[in-house]
Order: C-alpha cells, then sequence, then structure tokens
C-alpha cells in the first residue's frame, strides 16, 4: 500500500453483505465504487493536537455508517459516500512526532457508480481526490505539558512552543461522535488530515485571544471572536481617552501646587517633569505635597489671635 489517503479497492462478498445494511436494496458489485480512506491518525497535527489509540478505536465505531461529502459543508447534495467499515491499524516502523507508535484510523466507503460520480470517481483513480478531513466531537482536550483539560478550563503552556524541550500539544480523548469525513485541499493532519468539531465547546476568551496573539503565531478567528476583539479594542481606546484626560488634570493639580509651595521656582520645568510621570505616580506626589503643604501652613502675623477668656472667679461672688 502507499501513502494515499483514499485508494481504489475493488469489491468483495463481505463488502457488499456490509454495504447492504445501509441500502433499501440489494446492491450488486457493478453498481458501487468502493475505496479505502485513512480517515485520521495518532499523529501531532498543523493544529498541535492529536488522538490517542484508544480515541482512535472509539471513532472506528462511530464512523461506520458515515458519510462522506465535501469540504464540510453540510447540504444533502454533498453527499457522495458512505462509510461502511472502519478499524484502527498500526503502521510498522513508523512513529509519531513525539515518538509513539503510528496508528490510523482506516475506513472502507461507497459511492454509486453513476453518470453524477464518474467525474469524481475518475480524480479519486487519478491521485487528484485523496486528502480527507473528518468532523467528530471529544470529551477532552488535555495538555502535555500540565494534563489540564483544556476543554474546561485553560493552563499558560501554548500549543506549538517547547517548555523545557518538551513540545506542547493537546492530546484529543474520550470520542463522543463522529460527524462525516470531507474531501478537502489541505487537512490539518499531514497524513489523514482532521478538523475537529468539539460538541459544546467554548469559543475562546478575550484572554486566549490575545494569549494566542501574544504568541506569535498565526491565529484564526472566528467571525464571533473577531467581533468581540474589535468591541474590546474600541473600548480601550475609549478607557485610553478618559485615562489621558483624567492625567492631564492630574498633572495641573500637581503643578499648581507645585507653584504654592515654591513661588520662586519656573513651574515649566516641573511641567516637563509631570508630563513624564505615570497617574500612579501624580497622584502620589499631589497626595504628599498635600500632607506636607498642612503640616508647614504658616498663619499670617496679622492674623487675629484667640483670646482667652480670664478666670475672675465670679462664680465664687455673693
Amino acid at each position: 500500500m502507499t501513502d494515499a489517503l483514499i485508494q481504489k479497492s475493488a469489491p468483495n462478498d463481505e463488502d457488499m453483505k456490509k454495504i447492504g445494511q445501509f441500502s433499501r436494496r440489494e446492491m450488486s458489485a457493478d453498481e458501487v465504487y468502493i475505496f479505502n480512506v485513512d480517515l485520521c491518525n495518532n499523529d501531532i497535527d498543523r493544529d498541535f493536537e492529536k488522538f490517542s489509540v484508544a480515541t482512535l478505536n472509539q471513532l472506528a465505531e462511530y464512523f461506520v455508517g458515515k458519510t462522506g461529502i465535501f469540504d464540510h459543508s453540510m447540504k444533502a447534495e454533498n453527499q457522495k459516500a458512505r462509510v461502511f467499515d472502519a478499524w484502527v491499524e498500526r503502521v510498522d516502523g513508523k512513529k509519531t512526532a513525539d515518538g509513539d507508535d503510528f496508528y490510523t484510523l482506516k475506513a472502507r466507503a461507497y459511492m454509486l457508480k453513476n453518470d453524477e460520480n464518474r467525474e469524481l470517481i475518475a480524480e479519486i483513480d487519478a491521485g487528484i481526490k485523496k486528502e480527507v478531513s473528518v468532523s467528530c466531537s471529544v470529551e477532552k482536550a488535555v495538555c502535555s505539558i500540565c494534563d489540564t483539560d483544556n476543554r474546561h478550563g485553560r493552563c499558560e503552556h501554548i500549543p506549538g512552543k517547547s517548555y523545557g524541550g518538551q513540545l506542547c500539544f493537546n492530546i484529543l480523548s474520550g470520542a463522543r461522535d463522529a460527524y462525516e469525513f470531507s474531501f478537502v485541499a489541505v487537512p490539518a493532519q499531514r497524513e489523514a488530515g482532521v478538523t475537529k468539531s468539539f460538541e459544546n465547546a467554548k469559543e475562546k476568551n478575550m484572554q486566549d485571544i490575545i494569549k494566542s496573539i501574544a504568541s506569535g503565531d498565526g491565529v484564526t478567528l472566528t467571525k464571533s471572536e473577531a467581533s468581540r476583539l474589535n468591541t474590546y479594542i474600541e473600548g480601550l481606546k475609549d478607557e485610553a481617552t478618559l485615562g489621558e484626560e483624567y492625567k492631564k488634570s492630574l498633572s495641573k493639580e500637581v503643578v499648581d501646587l507645585f507653584k504654592s509651595a515654591f513661588p520662586d521656582m519656573d513651574s515649566k520645568l516641573f511641567s516637563s517633569v509631570t508630563a513624564v510621570m505615570t497617574a500612579k505616580e501624580l497622584i502620589g506626589f499631589r497626595d504628599g505635597m498635600k500632607k506636607s503643604e498642612a503640616k508647614t501652613k504658616i498663619k499670617p502675623q496679622l492674623a487675629q489671635a484667640v483670646e482667652s477668656k480670664a478666670n475672675d472667679f465670679s462664680q465664687f461672688r455673693i
């Protein structure tokens, strides 16, 4: 066998018996076109995720009876094939990127030999249509560094980065369901391509989006995530404007206090100092100067003194 993801295969009696579980009538071998397909494997993919071998075995059961379509487009007219058998197979002498034995989820699928499918069959035979991608759901996405389940929380490790010489990736485990496989141009997995669809998966929160951007790697956002990021940025702009106005008022207040405390000094010199101070530093200067002013405040010489009332002991007079 070659490394092709889709391979033509002649039908046998066992195949026709399995196909009969899905057809409404008994089909003949001349009516169907059968091919083998490598759906997915346990290697680390382009998204820095990998299936556990146990998950592949679970998916093998789920994929039997699932349909083959194009580009994950969930339209009935895009249905072209159906999986009638699936199993997990170890590839001798081959290892995954993290050193595990290489296992692949293989399947046998069929489609009708008719005028509508003639071009697709020709493209499969010619090796043009051979990359596939699958859609499924899993329970966990466990960090390879710290074992955190990123389906239900987020750790500080970034997939694709190395920590202490160890590559970070997520291990997908606990298959819940399989939905379909698709003919695609560029699959996520180099060998068999996989597009994961986490059931009830939450979109990235803002902290995750910012962390992804800060990593310097390419970032793909959904339309909703991009909209939330834009709203977040606009909010930061508004807060920055308010912050600048507040800082200007603080700076003016500090300069006025300086002029009051040191009337003979050039206030412009101090203004240039306040211009580079942070709001926190300005608040510290303002509060400190106010306290100092209160302690050292000198009373004018002409201020009227409070007269003390002399005690004439009148209360003892008779």
